[in-house]
């Protein structure tokens, strides 16, 4: 059947991409002079701050016998081994001390370097560039350099006097990249997974019409009139006249979903990545700027609740997904509700392909659609 497509058939293996920035830990929980151990990509990696705030990530391995490093000590500067005492600096891998070496003993130990990734702070978390496999020996590399900057939220106006609010939420997922991200894009979930009063019900479900635009690395739907079966988006009306309201919705591989409001001068923004832990596990990460509501009391917690009802939903819906997958049953793909899935993994082969041959990415989407789906 034309209109069925297999799910199982385009992820094998649940590939997990590099050449690209991931979310790696909130910034609020990486502390100054501390260590704190992360995994990404299943690379186990060591984070921390510098006496001068400044984050720091590593490989958490020791080149010499692999302890982890998140077992040593640190100064502010240099990273401990705790099984030998070779140190390293915190910033860029390279070996400080060797303390068993005699003075006699010529080994070139700035050439040794633990494993140092690219990060930077942004909006609330501290971002890691994982960069493609080296095919040097371990312990004799210098770390390879991002191409662009970590992801930011889009922010508009006044944001140079801070008069914008900022909250994130983090939850653990136990299912591949693939499926939390065809979780987060998928549209017609919404009225069974997160039902409440508040928001929407059954009740609601009504046919919807989208249009979709080609981007780089992904696909935007275009701006729209948000949905009128929601009561958060009704408030919008008193800010702008309904009609004027608009939505536009981002997706860009790796992992990234991007949504921003428009209300005349006030607006709503929001970046949303699901990051691969493992090949079974990943975790969403979702972060929100806004300077809409301001004036609300308790705002930003009652933002945060409402976002952390919908992501307590989603993190469940995916608990108990888990549980059917560990039987490898056979999975599909639908038009129309499911056409951002079949894109997703479409990009996905057509950025390994170019990355394999050399050749430019080839975008999967020749043009606009419009896609129809009930929810």
């Amino acid at each position: 059947m034309p209109e069925l497509d297999s799910a199982q058939r385009q992820t094998p293996d649940s590939l997990m991409l590099t050449g690209f920035w991931y979310r790696a830990l909130p910034a609020d929980r990486v502390h100054r002079n501390q260590l704190h151990k992360a995994m990404l990509l299943e690379i186990p990696l060591v984070i921390g701050r510098d006496r001068g705030g400044r984050p720091f990530v590593l490989r958490d391995a020791c080149p010499h016998r692999g302890m982890p490093l998140h077992c040593g000590n640190f100064d502010g500067e240099n990273v401990e081994c705790s099984y030998h005492g070779w140190q390293f600096d915190a910033h860029n891998g390279q070996c400080q001390i060797i303390p068993s070496l005699t003075a006699e003993q010529n080994l070139k130990v700035d050439r040794i370097y633990a494993g140092s990734y690219p990060c930077e702070e942004q909006d609330g978390f501290v971002w890691v560039y994982i960069p493609e496999a080296s095919a040097q020996g371990a312990g004799f590399a210098k770390r390879e350099e991002a191409p662009e900057p970590a992801p930011q939220i889009e922010k508009f106006g006044e944001t140079s006097n801070g008069k914008y609010n900022l909250a994130y939420l983090t939850a653990d997922m136990p299912v591949s990249i693939d499926h939390g991200i065809i979780g987060l894009m998928d549209p017609a979930h919404g009225p069974f997974v997160h039902q409440a009063w508040w928001w929407r019900g059954r009740h609601s479900i009504h046919e919807k019409q989208k249009n979709f635009e080609p981007i780089p690395n992904g696909f935007r739907m275009s701006a729209h009139t948000p949905s009128s079966n929601s009561a958060p988006y009704k408030l919008l009306r008193l800010y702008a006249a309904a009609d004027s309201i608009t939505t536009t919705i981002d997706f860009v591989l790796p992992n990234l979903r991007r949504e921003i409001i428009r209300a005349g001068r006030y607006w709503f923004s929001s970046l949303t990545t699901v990051t691969p832990i493992t090949r079974t596990q990943c975790r969403i990460d979702v972060v929100a700027a806004w300077n809409i509501f301001r004036w609300l009391p308790f705002g930003p917690e009652l933002l945060k609740f409402v976002f952390a009802k919908f992501v307590e939903q989603d993190r469940r819906t995916m608990e108990l997904q888990a549980e059917g997958l560990q039987h490898n049953p056979h999975l599909m793909l639908i038009d129309d509700a499911d056409r951002p899935a079949k894109w997703y993994f479409q990009l996905k082969a057509a950025h390994l392909e170019a990355k394999r041959t050399g050749a430019e990415m080839k975008h999967p989407m020749a043009g606009p659609v419009t896609l129809r789906w009930r929810s």
